[in-house]
């Protein structure tokens, strides 16, 4: 992914919006939008942000679980699958 061919001003973005919106989707690729020259947001179509979403909380879930292994707060898992039988039998 080449960022340099995706960056457009504020004022591209104000006059050529609906543009945007529909090669968004159809490109898969982010704009940057600058404003005074500078980089200031990011759009993306939704698609990819969900993806990008999903892949975040992904990314957490494990390093979640690397930090419990890493301090020592795991269980075998026989234990689990014990505990897990034994409450669906109580129920």
């Amino acid at each position: 992914m080449k960022l340099s061919k995706q960056i457009k001003p504020i004022s591209y973005l104000k006059a050529h919006a609906a543009e945007i919106v529909r090669n968004l989707a159809g490109q898969g690729e982010p704009l940057v939008i600058t404003q005074n020259g500078e980089a200031k947001a990011v759009m993306q179509d939704i698609k990819s942000y969900e993806q990008t979403q999903e892949t975040m909380a992904l990314l957490k879930i494990l390093a979640l679980g690397t930090r419990q292994i890493e301090s020592g707060k795991v269980q075998p898992a026989s234990d689990v699958v014990a505990k897990l039988r034994s409450r669906r039998k109580n129920r």
